[in-house]
């Protein structure tokens, strides 16, 4: 067995001192910041001496950083480069911007595609998008960080996606978890043979079923948990038993909607400070839920360990590897006026995401709300027309009706 650098085996009591003497640095340095003028306008930087320390700063939410970028600020002033030193800057859903660097591994993800087994003589199929929105770079500074090659795919053109697989010997693939048995099913019609045989999959739900099918090909799959501020920030790795935190970030698990820790084991929001100089994010909230899981995991590396996604600490849910919001759903509804109210149900079909828009309307026919449903949720979906009274009064616009077992 091997692992990516010494970091991820050595002791807490090492781990915790080095994390904590980063971590005195990342709060002088966030002291200094436009975007922190508020939040720590009354946080004594001397007053963190150790991890233990971070649940008495307040938390940060994508909410303050979108409020904070403007025209001439994109960053919200959250960064110490200025703009124009990021080698990239992107624009996710929202919008929202976010930097990129081109320093080595910059969004830490080489230590994931190392435990897939990433690495010199593979060249990795990369099927994130690589248009505005970070993904496609995420994993390809990933791939460099352990010596593959990449093959940026982007998303889509599946036929496309098969014959650049079979003429280059493509051995590895990294995408959304459905994506590789579309390439795998079309390479099957086109009686074409894949030489794929590891996945680093992330922006989705890994089910178990889809797990069982990759291996039953021969393929070996493994999903990371990243967001696009972040970097990464937990992985599986061999063994399968949770994820492993990422040795660049201090990951905490509080009461949703509060910066209060939970205890072990219990479920609550994940709240991530990044230890990234350039961008440093300060118990910044992901809206995700998870837990800690007990002890190390069998894989020998040592660091601290997560159950993985297990749902939205709101209503926000992930279908087809975009977050769809709350506030997107009350946009659809003010869009015409014939709409009473809107739910979106999220289902699977085969190992595929469904997305059901339900809409209360005294109007017939679906077209028009198609087009709507695509501008303002950017998905296709599948409308269902109730009369007017007909969706439940339960509060629900977005329902996850998809099985996590």
């Amino acid at each position: 067995m091997s692992f990516f650098d010494a970091l991820e085996t050595r002791g807490s009591d090492a781990r915790n001192s080095a994390m904590s003497e980063a971590l005195i640095e990342q709060i002088a340095k966030a002291k200094t910041l436009v975007g922190y003028s508020e939040k720590f306008a009354d946080v004594d930087p001397a007053s963190v001496q150790s991890i233990s320390d971070l649940s008495a700063l307040p938390v940060l939410r994508k909410s303050d950083l979108t409020s904070a970028q403007k025209p001439g600020q994109a960053l919200g002033g959250f960064n110490v480069r200025p703009l124009s030193q990021f080698a990239h800057i992107f624009q996710s859903p929202g919008p929202i911007y976010e930097p990129g660097g081109n320093e080595p591994d910059w969004w830490r993800m080489g230590r994931f595609l190392h435990a897939v087994g990433i690495g010199k003589g593979d060249i990795v199929q990369n099927c994130f998008g690589y248009h505005l929105t970070p993904a496609g770079m995420i994993f390809e500074s990933g791939a460099r960080a352990v010596g593959a090659a990449v093959l940026p795919a982007g998303v889509g053109q599946t036929e496309l996606q098969v014959r650049a697989a079979v003429d280059i010997s493509t051995t590895a693939y990294a995408g959304t978890p459905d994506y590789l048995k579309i390439i795998m099913d079309m390479a099957d019609e086109m009686g074409e043979r894949l030489t794929i045989t590891k996945a680093a999959v992330g922006g989705g739900a890994l089910f178990p079923s889809l797990r069982q099918e990759y291996a039953d090909r021969g393929v070996t799959c493994l999903q990371s948990y990243a967001t696009a501020d972040l970097g990464n920030i937990a992985y599986e790795s061999e063994a399968m038993e949770g994820m492993i935190v990422d040795e660049g970030v201090i990951v905490e698990i509080v009461t949703p909607g509060t910066g209060n820790p939970v205890a072990d084991g219990e479920v609550g929001e994940v709240v991530v400070t990044t230890l990234n100089p350039d961008y440093p994010l300060i118990r910044f909230t992901t809206g995700d839920l998870s837990a800690v899981l007990p002890g190390q995991s069998p894989c020998g590396r040592t660091n601290m360990r997560i159950k993985g996604w297990m749902g939205r600490a709101d209503q926000t849910t992930k279908i087809k590897g975009m977050f769809v919001r709350p506030e997107q759903v009350a946009a659809l509804v003010a869009s015409h006026g014939a709409i009473d109210r809107a739910r979106i149900v999220a289902t699977r079909q085969g190992e595929m995401d469904v997305m059901k828009v339900q809409i209360e309307t005294s109007a017939s026919g679906s077209d028009i709300f198609e087009k709507l449903v695509k501008v303002h949720l950017k998905l296709k979906g599948n409308i269902e027309i109730f009369a007017p009274g007909g969706l439940p009064r339960d509060g629900l616009v977005i329902e996850d009706q998809r099985s996590y077992d």
